[in-house]
């Protein structure tokens, strides 16, 4: 079977490129994290299947867009740590985009079904 040529990016890569603002926003949800600690966390939770190599410019967008912010920074032995934060409007538009993934995933799995049975192909 041929598939068009993705420029070397799997369905994974295309995936958790649209879905990091979310994570980032779901974990934020929970309290302030820093970025090592956000990937970590993400590591941790998905049993090391879900990473982003590139969160800082995940970050900066949510802050432009007004749904994060820098909380605080401290410096622990001798790096600063810059903690982020959901605003009021992050985590109205975290809820709104929460409920539009999960209907979307719905309506996905229901085109997919019995696609597993077409696996051994």
């Amino acid at each position: 079977m041929m598939t068009k040529d993705t420029g070397g990016h799997s369905f994974e890569a295309f995936y958790k490129r649209a879905t990091s603002p979310l994570v980032v926003l779901r974990l934020l949800s929970e309290k302030p994290m820093y970025g090592y600690e956000i990937t970590q966390e993400m590591k941790k939770r998905s049993n090391g299947r879900y990473t982003i190599s590139i969160l800082y410019p995940v970050l900066y967008r949510l802050m432009e867009q007004g749904y994060i912010c820098e909380d605080r920074t401290e410096v622990v032995g001798g790096r600063a740590r810059t903690y982020y934060a959901l605003t009021t409007q992050g985590k109205e538009y975290f809820h709104k985009t929460l409920r539009e993934y999960y209907i979307i995933s719905q309506v996905f799995d229901g085109l997919m079904g019995g696609a597993d049975d077409e696996q051994s192909e």
